[in-house]
């Protein structure tokens, strides 16, 4: 389950750690999830591309929690928090 905190972005992955999110580049946390469509944990640097996720930034503002979605998942509204 995505938590309705978990912000729909335009991800790409560059497998460096780095991401870049619209036009802002953001680091990976050190222990970062990343979920690819089935809701199988991914390593960090088996991830490139560009793709539609919903995505957690931690306090200190890297990205710690990332769920790579469906195309039902990206056609659906946003869930109220």
């Amino acid at each position: 389950m995505i938590p309705p905190e978990a912000k729909k972005v335009k991800m790409v992955f560059a497998g460096d750690g780095g991401v870049a999110v619209g036009d802002k580049l953001m680091k990976l946390s050190p222990g970062a999830q990343i979920r690819d469509t089935e809701n199988r944990l991914q390593l960090q640097g088996a991830v490139r591309g560009e793709y539609r996720v919903r995505a957690i930034v931690d306090a200190n503002g890297q990205v710690s929690r990332v769920w790579i979605l469906t195309p039902e998942e990206i056609a659906a509204p946003d869930p109220k928090p």
